[in-house]
Parts: structure tokens; sequence; C-alpha cells
């Protein structure tokens, strides 16, 4: 390509390109521009030093006059219905962050005990099933690699998934028990939901993997447009074993929601404003004086974001397992998700 059409393939054109009339800037392929693909152009935004200042701005304190108006936007926007909050009176949350990691009332989320796996959040529920030839559905038809989504296997006694030579070894090492399959879920979180998310089960956490990626949005439509979003994105890969094999739950950063927070992790930051693209961070709970990690009771609290985003259960289970769910359904914290 030549000088002037490097010049002219920027980032600009293409935001015109998308805005203007079908048409307008087509005189510029002559000299060999073209626009770059919306997909491109999206990954090009810097989504996490928006984040950041988001970050900042949440934790700016609210003068007592515009709590209520700024909240009932808010609520009005996204739905939040404050009859389960813990608080509702809306005066009590001193700046959005406060108000977005509201607390709800012991009652308002029953966590069902005749169910071996519940929901670990409220949430919309994009896809579940069993996990085939290492890839998982992010959405329906839309699918990343569990290896890529993971992380590569280190040869750590500490970690659960030890090295592999193959796709379906990887699969193979993480199923633990002859006659198990594996199995996925995942719940989106919106803006408007309960931002703390539970434990789904009983079950020990022994390692803790951080990738500090991109920070896009990981709504259904965007999850629909770009093929391994949660790959790409920042997130906090928690694995560990329940009475069935492995089990992991993942949760992953989008915009705006650069802080995830686990709650007995104290070494965890995230959306740190350097970082290098494709790296990870392990740590594990398993020490000389704790020889299993962190022992989890269904429903105890495991962590929060700061405004919506997306929880991916991977787990091992008999073939027997069935979920009780239905793609797109809304579903609440405590509510069953499957059973043997």
């Amino acid at each position: 390509m030549s000088r002037p059409a490097l010049k002219l393939r920027s980032w600009p054109l293409t935001v015109l390109y998308y805005l203007l009339p079908f048409g307008a800037l087509r005189p510029l392929s002559r000299v060999g521009w073209r626009p770059v693909s919306r997909v491109a152009l999206y990954k090009s935004v810097p989504t996490r030093l928006l984040s950041r200042a988001w970050g900042r701005l949440n934790q700016v304190e609210l003068p007592h006059w515009l709590r209520r108006p700024v909240y009932s936007l808010y609520i009005w926007t996204f739905g939040v219905n404050m009859k389960e909050a813990a608080v509702e009176d809306l005066h009590h949350y001193r700046n959005l962050s406060e108000f977005f990691r509201r607390k709800l009332k012991p009652q308002a989320r029953p966590v069902c005990g005749l169910h071996s796996v519940i929901s670990p959040s409220d949430g919309r529920i994009l896809n579940f099933g069993q996990v085939k030839n290492c890839e998982v559905e992010q959405v329906k038809g839309v699918t990343y690699s569990l290896e890529s989504f993971l992380g590569p296997r280190t040869c750590t006694e500490d970690l659960p998934f030890p090295p592999a030579a193959s796709c379906d070894s990887f699969k193979n090492q993480l199923v633990t028990r002859e006659g198990n399959e594996l199995y996925h879920c995942v719940i989106y979180l919106a803006p408007g939901d309960y931002h703390c998310f539970h434990s789904p089960t009983d079950w020990t956490v022994s390692h803790r993997r951080h990738f500090p990626g991109s920070l896009m949005s990981v709504n259904p439509g965007m999850a629909r447009w770009i093929k391994e979003l949660f790959c790409h994105n920042e997130r906090v890969v928690l694995t560990g074993d329940w009475k069935h094999g492995f089990f992991s739950l993942t949760a992953v950063g989008a915009t705006n929601v650069g802080s995830i927070r686990i709650y007995f992790d104290r070494d965890l930051h995230t959306n740190s404003p350097r970082h290098s693209k494709g790296s990870y961070n392990d740590f594990s709970f398993v020490t000389h004086t704790n020889r299993e990690g962190v022992p989890m009771r269904k429903g105890e609290h495991l962590g929060e974001f700061n405004l919506g985003s997306t929880i991916v259960l991977i787990f091992e289970a008999p073939k027997d397992f069935n979920f009780q769910l239905k793609t797109g359904q809304k579903i609440r914290f405590g509510e069953a998700l499957g059973s043997l």
C-alpha cells in the first residue's frame, strides 16, 4: 500500500465511513484506502482507560441532594428493584460504586437446597450444555476455545490442569473421573442486576488465574459479533474441585467493569494501567499450612463486579447431570441451574 494510503487508513475516516451515507467516501478507494472492519474499530477503542476513568467517577461522593435524582434515573433506565435492597433509602449510598454494590435483604434470594448447582448471580442464561471438541459456546453459534479461555497448562504441582499434548488431552485432563463429562453455563449480568456473585455449589478453590486483557462489552449482541470475546477480555479464573471432580468459576470483566473483586483474595488487582497482551498471573491457595485451598459453601458470598458482566461455569459431572434451564431465560441468585 502506498504512503498516502497508509496515512488515510485511520480510524477517524473509518468512523465517518460508517456514519455518513453509503458511498460518500468511495473516491478514497482510488488511492487504496479501505475501512477498518467494525470489529477491529471497536477493539481499537481504549476500553481499559475508559473503564478506569469510569471507576474514578464512581468513587466521587455525590452531594446529598443529588443522590435521589441520579439513582432514580439509573433505577428507571435499567429496571432496578430497590425493594430487594438491604437499604432502600437512596440517600444512604454516598457514590455510584456503593449503589452498584448494594446488598440484598436476607430473604430476597433463598438458596435452593434440592439441586446440586445453583445460579451464582442474577442474570440471563446465554448458553449451557456439554463441552464438545474443546469449544464452548458464548452464545448460540459463536464459540471460543476452552484452552484459550482457561489458559495454557503449567507444569506445577499446585495447578489443577497439568500439561497436555492436544486439545482432546486438555479436556481429558480436566475430567478426572471415568464416566464424567464436562459442562458449561454462561450467565450475563445486566447493569440493573444484583452485582455480587456467590458460590454455586459446595467446593474448594485451589487456584486463581488472572488474565489482564481487554474490557469490551459482553452484552449478548456483542457476544454474537466478536468470536472468542471472553478470551479477549480481562477475567479471573477460579479452579478447584467439588464432589464430582473439577469445578471452575470465571468472572469476566467488561467495559466499565474493570474492577473484579474476590472477597478472600486480597492479592488480586484488576484493570491495572499496564499489562502485557496475552499475559496472566497465577496464584495458588494451596500452601504448606493449607493443603486443600479455600472451602466454599453453596450460596456463600464470593465476589462482586462494579457494574454488570458475565459469569462462566465449567465443571465436571456424571453423564446424567441435567440443566433446569432455557437459553435466554432470566435467573436469580440461588435458583437451580441443574442437578443429578
